[in-house]
């Protein structure tokens, strides 16, 4: 091949012609998926590996799951397939899938993979989508894959740590691309659709989270189309479900229950003389002062609630509706003692050391302890050689076995390895700042995981009662709004930056006297004009 004078030949190398001869990837081409995980992240995968090992642990350590008193419940449903008045039970559902195999070990292992996906999605989204550095990203993780009763949170029969993957995956689904005024694509959208509406039968806060998805799409101008198909997709699992509520229970609902928790919430300050009760709600009055009546439960577990007093059961038609028209002329003749009920239950979240609420026996139940929970006496199958539900879902000793050294680990680290709600409170706050920062982009996308992180701990102290188990899986949506709130574009980036800037040019380098004013920059754009970048982008 002639060169002219002058020109560069583009003939490829020995080995780069070899290469492109037989058709075989370069250097990058030919790295394994595991060591391009390790390259791109190695930091977080080293902090991941460890948060693995403490699920090890816990496994090995309380053989093959913990139990909380709801479990029971689950499980009876399971076992008789049956949809509880007290509460939705989607996780039944699952357990019911699951019970052919007769294990506690496959579900407690599962919910152990669920939560450390759930710190996998909340690096990603910080990491790929928001532009993090690897140190922020992977601290964002950390809360959800370290919390020492997070860990012990997954190991119960209970729905928590399902209903947050399914939740913290609708939320990464939905923010994963870019913003655009189409939206995300129709396949997508229902794919959202259809873990909102999952999560609304697996935990009934999940009903309101639907509705904030939904404002949250029509705020960002989200064609309809995908809106619509979100909202019908994810209406499928819960009409099916309250289908099935009316054929077992006669009313087209999601349980019998939402009314009879409202009165619990107002019977801790409720005063009927300040009510106009009619005669066939006076049953549900009581004349101990407000200041000597017990926690919010014990109107609905206590024996001596008035709600026994109705000829039929508390969960039922026609007693939930009455407590829910009691509970509601409590709250519209006294608003200021629901508000101050409310905001205390809400303002126990953020309190640096945890208390024994609501009583010790339910606290003990979120720890790990030396033995496991018994199989309590009303958990009464009568299944043939099975004493309990327990027993018969797993067709063998539904006993906890407690095994040493591994139970020791697990359970020393919890004590001391756990998120404190001030801290938890100081990074809603951290992403509150930004959200009023991006406020001409109505709080940009942080909006979405903040709101839902708020919602997870007001609705419960809204509507019954503040429970710690609640407050777990606000704190990895906090977490993410956090960042993202503060991520490169974003409003809160640049007011960082302009914190930064104004702090350079205060002192000046290498002496302590005040600097005068910084000289205009030569060409190009000013912070003033870099600061407009698009939030979010």
């Amino acid at each position: 091949m002639r060169v002219m004078p002058g020109a560069t030949s583009r003939a490829p190398s020995a080995r780069g012609a070899q290469s492109v001869q037989s058709g075989a990837p370069g250097r990058a081409g030919v790295r394994s998926l595991p060591a391009r995980i390790w390259s791109g992240h190695r930091l977080f995968v080293i902090v991941l590996i460890p948060a693995v090992l403490l699920r090890a642990d816990t496994e090995l350590g309380y053989r093959w799951q913990a139990w909380f008193n709801d479990s029971f419940e689950y499980l009876a449903n399971t076992v008789h397939f049956n949809l509880d008045p007290t509460r939705v039970s989607g996780y039944s559902v699952m357990l019911k899938i699951l019970q052919p195999l007769h294990s506690y070990a496959l579900i407690t292992i599962l919910q152990h993979l669920m939560g450390l996906a759930v710190g996998v999605m909340v690096y990603a989204l910080a990491r790929h989508r928001f532009g993090a550095p690897a140190w922020l990203a992977t601290l964002a993780a950390v809360p959800v894959l370290y919390d020492g009763f997070e860990i012990q949170l997954e190991h119960l029969i209970l729905s928590d740590a399902s209903f947050l993957f399914v939740l913290m995956l609708a939320t990464t689904l939905l923010l994963w691309e870019p913003p655009s005024p189409a939206g995300p694509s129709t396949r997508r959208s229902a794919v959202i659709g259809l873990l909102l509406g999952l999560g609304v039968v697996l935990r009934s806060v999940g009903e309101p989270l639907l509705v904030v998805f939904i404002v949250y799409m029509i705020i960002r101008r989200f064609s309809w189309r995908k809106i619509a198909v979100t909202v019908v997709v994810g209406l499928v699992p819960v009409l099916t479900y309250a289908g099935m509520f009316d054929l077992e229970h006669g009313q087209f609902a999601m349980s019998d229950a939402t009314g009879v928790f409202l009165y619990s919430r107002v019977m801790t300050f409720a005063e009927c003389p300040k009510m106009h009760v009619p005669a066939d709600e006076l049953f549900l009055c009581t004349v101990v002062p407000p200041g000597q009546r017990p926690i919010a439960q014990s109107y609905i577990w206590v024996s001596s609630t008035p709600l026994d007093r109705y000829q039929a059961p508390k969960f039922a038609q026609l007693p939930n509706k009455l407590a829910e028209d009691f509970a509601i002329r409590a709250i519209e003749a006294q608003p200021l003692d629901y508000a101050q009920a409310v905001w205390s239950d809400i303002w126990r979240v953020f309190g640096w050391p945890r208390q024994v609420f609501p009583q010790a026996a339910t606290y003990n139940e979120y720890l790990f302890l030396p033995q496991g929970l018994p199989i309590p006496s009303w958990d009464d199958a009568s299944l043939g050689p099975y004493k309990s539900y327990a027993a018969a879902y797993v067709h063998g000793n539904p006993q906890t076995q407690v095994v040493n050294p591994y139970a020791v680990i697990i359970r020393d680290y919890q004590k001391y390895i756990w998120l404190p709600g001030t801290v938890y409170g100081l990074i809603v706050l951290a992403g509150l700042g930004g959200i009023v920062l991006a406020w001409r982009r109505l709080g940009g996308e942080a909006l979405l995981p903040w709101t839902i992180s708020l919602a997870l701990i007001v609705i419960p102290a809204a509507t019954a009662e503040f429970d710690y188990r609640y407050v777990l899986p606000a704190v990895p949506f906090a977490c993410l709004a956090a960042v993202m709130a503060f991520s490169p574009g974003t409003a809160g980036r640049a007011w960082l930056r302009r914190l930064r800037d104004a702090g350079r040019r205060t002192v000046r380098p290498g002496a302590g006297t005040l600097a005068g004013p910084p000289p205009a920059p030569a060409s190009g754009a000013g912070d003033d004009e870099r600061d407009l970048a698009t939030d979010g982008a």
